[in-house]
């Protein structure tokens, strides 16, 4: 039976459902929300003009699919995208922690956002094929651009780490600040076995956190001898997806609501 005979419609789900399906949107949503206004601060900073536009175009495309997923909660929930976006406190956030940091240099930036952009597309691709049909048509036109944004950054990642010296090293730094965040990116809350299960995701977790180290131990191949270190992920448990965030997300927020909180009734 094909997933969509055997889709899932907001009204036929069950209160359960329902909760894991608003949890994992939020997760989603989140990530893109936040990385689209990192990737907005670099607006005018980059390193050429023509990166600088680039940019622009990959912050819009995130806020865009931040949007979509505020949408398909809006949907679900009854309340609005504007306020999902610009008025839960940081507690209520289901970001990873990696996608709030602060930007730092340009070489924690590329590694950060190519590494993000690798899970995001096994994301999509679990997918794209999801019982729960407006995901799984939106999760389709995404992944289309989500591939020229992976394109963009394996081509920043290959340029820093082969052209030697401290370019190199930098990237090298970069891949072990942004390592300590890994598990926490990779975490999918505590719905995970039901995603699967009512087949939300069609590809298990453990599949495809597994996908992401082998593509992560490449990398890693390309720059260095990994028989001289060992691949440190932090084997805490989960913060962001729990709400547990770093103080950066506070002053993210506190920039981002800047207008909201100036005059409520403004729309983005």
């Amino acid at each position: 039976m094909s997933h969509e005979t055997n889709s899932l419609a907001p009204e036929q789900l069950t209160e359960q459902q329902h909760t894991v399906l608003v949890d994992w949107l939020t997760q989603l949503a989140d990530d893109e929300f936040i990385l689209g206004h990192r990737d907005s601060e670099w607006l005018g900073l980059c390193p050429t003009v023509e990166e600088d536009v680039a940019f622009s175009s990959i912050a819009q495309d995130e806020v865009g699919h931040a949007v979509f997923y505020y949408e398909l909660i809006q949907e679900l929930e009854g309340v609005s995208a504007d306020y999902l976006a610009f008025q839960r406190p940081a507690h209520e956030r289901k970001n990873s922690l990696l996608v709030e940091r602060e930007n730092g240099d340009w070489a924690y930036t590329i590694v950060r956002h190519y590494l993000y952009d690798l899970w995001d597309q096994i994301r999509l691709d679990a997918m794209v094929e999801s019982r729960y049909t407006p995901l799984a048509h939106g999760t389709q036109k995404m992944k289309r651009e989500e591939y020229y944004h992976l394109i963009h950054f394996q081509h920043w990642f290959a340029r820093l780490t082969g052209c030697g010296g401290e370019a190199q090293e930098r990237m090298k730094q970069a891949m072990e600040w942004v390592e300590q965040d890994l598990d926490d990116l990779l975490d999918i809350g505590v719905y995970e076995s039901d995603l699967l299960s009512w087949g939300i995701l069609t590809k298990p977790p453990t599949e495809m956190r597994s996908e992401f180290y082998s593509q992560y131990e490449d990398l890693w191949k390309d720059i260095s001898d990994l028989s001289e270190r060992m691949i440190i992920f932090s084997k805490q448990a989960s913060k962001g997806r729990m709400g547990q965030h770093s103080p950066a997300l506070a002053s993210v927020l506190e920039n981002m609501t800047e207008v909201i909180r100036f005059d409520p009734n403004a729309q983005w």
